[in-house]
């Protein structure tokens, strides 16, 4: 056999096994695609460990058991686990999203669990891989998926259309494009003062109107090809004029990523001593009342169970991978896996590791199947090993594509009646709270209980299904635990 046929015969394989053909993609675009979702979510390897290194629990020790912090450790852990689990879900579930570690939950863990002084870091981790298990029977038992069923096809829609401006708005916050002004009398603030006065938001306004550009001449691989001109760009900016990372003294600097090889650790051997630092059942043991413990746990769940549901939702919207139904393909896959990352996560000492809606970008750039996330969890691989690959990319150059892709993910809100207030309330709510509460959860947890409450008070509480009811309690619940809390005297 020769190597041009033993070629076509491993396309060919690839082709049927992952539907490329069948999708509408081609092998480029899954490529192209993967590197695009990974180029997006890259600043995980970095702000992880930002967020879970610089605190002490209540032993006195950092994540990893030691006096001093070890980011490298947690930026190692970090990608290995979400590169294993991503190209998982590209394998099993044959699905373009990637996976890694959640924003919103690690910042839980960090500040609400071990900064409080109720866990330490091995027994908050044990509570994620509990949690994560919970989250996996109730996908086994079928109920995750039927609560998917059992969502309006409106407010999945609003889901979807939610999720694109929380999206636009992460890429604004990031690039400081949307700052908190404190001196001003207004929650948050365009730019430095009212104007765009530091040039990397320049630049992030640039990477805007290129892809804009790119996009309406519909050049192949747009998205993707915004980013590397601007990290390009960028690295030139950075070589001539040395702006440095941000900073009180220094406000005119990059967001987090500094663009620039000088004074990177170019280290081929991570260290991965942090995976298994967990204590399973150690926070029922801490001299914590046990009722907070299993209030932490519900939580937890809660914000896991219908945050993928939720992401998977859009990005299957964004593919047109979705049914007449609005359910995604594979999605019992999807959640299977997802159920694992979560208790991968805390196994592995870096939190509760989930669905990434940036996965949209690489949608955006032509990805339509789980060819595409193998290419992503590869690219997480090698940022194992190589972790200033990930660290290269400013936000300023890779968040631009989130904007364009909010973009085309709000045009699903065309398919909302507007006109019937019964949907179009509980669907403006979820659209509008995702963004401006930084929470997919809460936007959808609002749109549930509204979409009861209003149907049940117009006399068509027969048109609710069964588990939009169960879901909208635990989101009343959900939503009350702070009270819960204080009335039982419970910390």
């Amino acid at each position: 056999m020769t190597s041009t046929t033993r070629d076509t015969d491993v396309r060919a394989r690839l082709d049927s096994y992952f539907g490329i053909t069948a999708r509408g993609s081609s092998l480029a675009q899954e490529i192209r695609g993967g590197f695009t979702t990974f180029f997006t979510m890259a600043y995980i390897v970095v702000l992880n460990p930002l967020i879970l290194g610089f605190i002490q629990d209540k032993d006195g020790n950092y994540l990893g058991g030691g006096a001093e912090p070890n980011l490298g450790m947690i930026a190692a852990a970090t990608a290995l686990v979400a590169g294993v689990l991503t190209i998982l879900m590209g394998a099993y579930a044959r699905f373009p999203i990637a996976i890694a570690a959640g924003l919103g939950i690690n910042a839980f863990v960090a500040y609400g669990l071990v900064g409080s002084g109720m866990f330490s870091w091995p027994e908050a981790m044990g509570l994620i891989v509990l949690e994560g298990a919970l989250v996996l029977i109730l996908v086994l038992t079928k109920l995750r998926i039927k609560f998917l069923h059992a969502v309006p096809m409106p407010l999945k829609k609003a889901i979807a259309a939610g999720i694109g401006l929380f999206l636009a708005y992460i890429a604004f916050w990031d690039s400081r494009m949307v700052t908190d002004d404190a001196s001003s009398a207004t929650p948050g603030a365009f730019g430095e003062g009212g104007s765009i006065n530091t040039v990397p938001t320049l630049l992030f306004l640039c990477g805007i109107l290129l892809g804009g550009i790119l996009l309406v001449r519909k050049v192949k691989g747009a998205l993707l090809l915004s980013i590397l001109g601007i990290t390009v760009l960028a690295f030139i900016v950075e070589a001539i004029w040395g702006f440095g990372s941000a900073s009180a003294e220094n406000p005119g600097g990059w967001a987090l990523v500094v663009p620039t090889f000088v004074g990177q650790d170019w280290s081929f051997i991570p260290d991965l001593g942090l995976i298994g630092q967990v204590s399973l059942f150690g926070g029922f043991d801490t001299g914590v009342a046990i009722v907070t413990v299993l209030m932490t746990v519900f939580s937890l769940l809660v914000v896991d169970f219908f945050d993928t549901l939720g992401t998977m939702t859009a990005v299957g919207e964004e593919a047109h991978l979705n049914d007449e139904d609005g359910i995604p393909e594979n999605s019992q896959n999807i959640l299977i896996v997802d159920s694992v990352a979560a208790m991968a996560g805390g196994a592995a000492s870096v939190s509760s590791n989930t669905s990434y809606i940036e996965s949209a970008s690489g949608v955006g750039d032509g990805a339509r199947t789980g060819l595409a996330s193998i290419v992503t969890g590869l690219a997480f691989i090698v940022a194992t090993f190589l972790s200033p690959l990930a660290n290269i990319v400013p936000f300023e150059a890779a968040t631009p594509v989130l904007v364009l892709v909010g973009l085309m993910m709000l045009a699903s809100a065309t398919d909302i009646d507007w006109r019937d207030f019964r949907i179009a309330v509980p669907a403006f709510l979820t659209i509008i709270v995702m963004p401006f509460g930084y929470s997919i959860a809460a936007g959808i947890g609002v749109g549930f209980i509204a979409y009861v409450v209003i149907n049940a008070g117009t006399g068509r509480s027969k048109d609710v299904k069964p588990l939009m009811w169960v879901g909208a309690v635990a989101f009343a619940v959900y939503f009350a635990l702070p009270a819960i809390r204080s009335l039982l005297g419970i910390g």
